[in-house]
């Protein structure tokens, strides 16, 4: 049963007016699936009182609705609930398996879009575009029901800015391709590039962030047999060569590190020109190649990559390349195993209808908020907002565009 407080007049208040930069402003446009006569709780209180919880580290629906109970009015009126009463776990689980992902997702990528910096001019901000799968809930996963997701990262800031639901019983890499021009409809590309590995180096793709005044950068494996060709001799050693024609453009940037038990991990990109004109792959500007050695477990490794981007040179010099490659793996471990890490997606127990997804989508939303405050480790964040649950609800019902 609901948990209700009694506590004089308080008990018919009325819901804060809402600040319109804010998640729960967000929220509030979401349609809601319940019946008009059986609504105690307005839809974004609480989805406010789901993301406030995550933030205070509770991870199950259970340990969500114990929270809201052992909290304050204070804490629990800025979310839009009447004093007093606070939501139970099957109200909460009822809601997840009944609402509209997609719109959901939506909401989520208009507020998120204000807490994101503004581009400085072409090319100068990353997305990244990569699928993760809610490994845990496989074996429960029934046809019609989204188990895995692609999301877009804003590099450098933590930001999800975008997630889109893939439906169960799909082959994954074609089910990727299918829901990637929806993700990348919902983003706004002007001096923005995306990134991504071989699966997303499309010629549709290409040409739609093209249109929308984005650019790209991709690698190129066996899926573009013919493009990969080109590169792979255009940077091929004259000896191999049946004509042999050096490079008449060839720039190169290095990185050297030590980490994760690997030891002198070089990188080194060489960029070229030479291909534009001959090339009819959309936007071309330059293709790279990234050649990487480095020691790890008594052996050497080595291995090369070749990529496409429409960034021209005078944009986006050897070092830009190379530095927009290497960021595009933030989107592994910075959201996916922080999200099955420190979150606990894989191990979640919600299964049934939209629930996953949309937990699944408010665990990122956990991650845009938290490094988009300042904080880089999100482990240590959870433990201290969950002593702290008034800062917990303050990133969500703060103002998105104007928070540090």
């Amino acid at each position: 049963m609901e948990s209700t407080r009694h506590v004089g007049f308080l008990a018919t208040a009325s819901p804060m007016p809402l600040n319109p930069d804010t998640l729960l402003a967000a929220f509030a446009t979401i349609p809601d699936p319940r019946r008009a006569a059986s609504v105690v709780y307005p839809l974004s209180s609480l989805l406010a009182v789901l993301v406030s919880a995550l933030l205070a580290n509770q991870h199950s629906v259970l340990a969500i609705a114990e929270w809201a109970a052992r909290q304050s009015d204070a804490i629990l009126v800025p979310l839009g609930l009447r004093a007093g009463q606070t939501p139970c776990q099957s109200t909460l689980q009822r809601l997840l398996v009944r609402l509209d992902a997609a719109a959901v997702s939506a909401a989520l990528s208009t507020a998120l879009a204000q807490a994101a910096p503004a581009p400085t001019g072409r090319g100068s901000q990353g997305i990244a575009i990569d699928g993760k799968a809610q490994r845990g809930r496989l074996q429960y996963a029934t046809g019609g029901c989204p188990v895995h997701a692609l999301s877009a990262l804003l590099h450098g800031t933590g930001i999800v800015l975008a997630h889109e639901p893939i439906t169960a019983g799909d082959d994954k890499t074609e089910a990727e391709l299918t829901v990637a021009p929806a993700l990348v409809a919902r983003l706004d590309w002007r001096g923005r590039v995306l990134t991504g590995d071989a699966l997303f180096c499309q010629r549709d793709l290409c040409q739609q962030v093209l249109d929308a005044g984005g650019d790209y950068l991709l690698l190129v494996k066996d899926n573009q047999p013919s493009l990969l060709r080109d590169i792979t001799w255009l940077f091929a050693p004259a000896s191999e060569r049946e004509a042999p024609v050096p490079l008449l453009d060839q720039r190169t940037a290095r990185t050297v590190e030590r980490s994760h038990g690997r030891t002198d991990d070089t990188r080194i990109l060489t960029a070229t020109t030479d291909v534009v004109g001959y090339s009819d792959w959309p936007g071309l500007a330059q293709v790279f190649r990234v050649e990487r050695t480095w020691h790890a477990d008594g052996r050497n490794q080595h291995v090369i990559h070749y990529g496409v981007t429409s960034l021209p040179p005078e944009v986006s010099d050897a070092e830009r390349l190379l530095a927009l490659k290497r960021a595009h793996w933030q989107i592994e471990n910075e959201v996916h195993y922080v999200k099955d890490v420190t979150l606990g997606e894989d191990r979640s127990l919600i299964h049934v209808g939209q629930g996953p997804v949309v937990m699944a989508m408010l665990r990122d939303t956990v991650v845009s908020l938290i490094r988009h405050s300042g904080w880089r480790t999100v482990a240590s964040r959870l433990r201290y907002l969950a002593d702290r649950p008034a800062e917990a609800v303050a990133l969500v019902v703060g103002s998105l565009s104007t928070r540090a």
